[in-house]
């Protein structure tokens, strides 16, 4: 068994959250994240990640409304967190577009996930709850934010102050089932 350390803990306790307190996050602790974000590495050390927040309240509302609506209505609770933060990458790198197409591998996506994982992750130590979101209308946002192409958007990611914190999340593969060590084994 391995001991706990602080960053083994904050992976631990880290939760989807989907139910968040009305009041305002301080903006210290979301650029505190995003510098935790900045830090991130990236293939060519490209840093092509970009981060849009969004924290005033008329323009999250509308923004909500034509980023969750119709079939994208499961994940309208993102509404109702604070800070909405929507995860772009720049999408120009050359070489990370040649070794996507020869390696079949979105080398940006990875690059973004490695950032808003930093993001989350110094999001807990502060004390707020985040929960990523995949599932929104990404042609509406790109329309309403005036995005240009040469920007993917990546994700969302809801943060602010959690209502509730979930239980422990569901019972975890064991190590043998997704590791090997030497040679590829089932």
């Amino acid at each position: 068994m391995t001991e706990t350390t602080p960053l083994r803990g904050l992976i631990e306790s880290r939760r989807s959250i989907r139910r968040f307190l009305p009041g305002p996050v301080e903006r210290e602790k979301i650029a505190a994240c995003l510098e935790a974000a900045r830090l991130a590495p990236s293939a060519e050390n490209d840093q092509g990640w970009r981060f849009l927040v969004i924290d005033d309240p008329e323009l999250k509302a509308r923004f909500a409304r034509k980023a969750f609506s119709g079939i994208y209505a499961p994940t309208r609770f993102a509404a109702e967190a604070p800070v909405l933060v929507l995860l772009l990458s720049k999408i120009e790198n050359v070489g990370l577009r040649t070794g996507q197409h020869i390696q079949g591998i979105p080398y940006y996506a990875l690059d973004a996930g490695i950032a808003g994982e930093h993001f989350v992750l110094q999001a807990e130590e502060l004390g707020l709850g985040t929960c990523w979101i995949g599932w929104f209308d990404v042609r509406a946002v790109r329309r309403f934010l005036k995005i240009p192409r040469r920007y993917k958007i990546v994700s969302l990611i809801a943060a602010g102050y959690a209502a509730r914190r979930p239980p422990r999340e569901r019972v975890r593969k064991s190590m043998d089932e997704i590791a090997w060590w030497n040679r590829f084994g089932e």
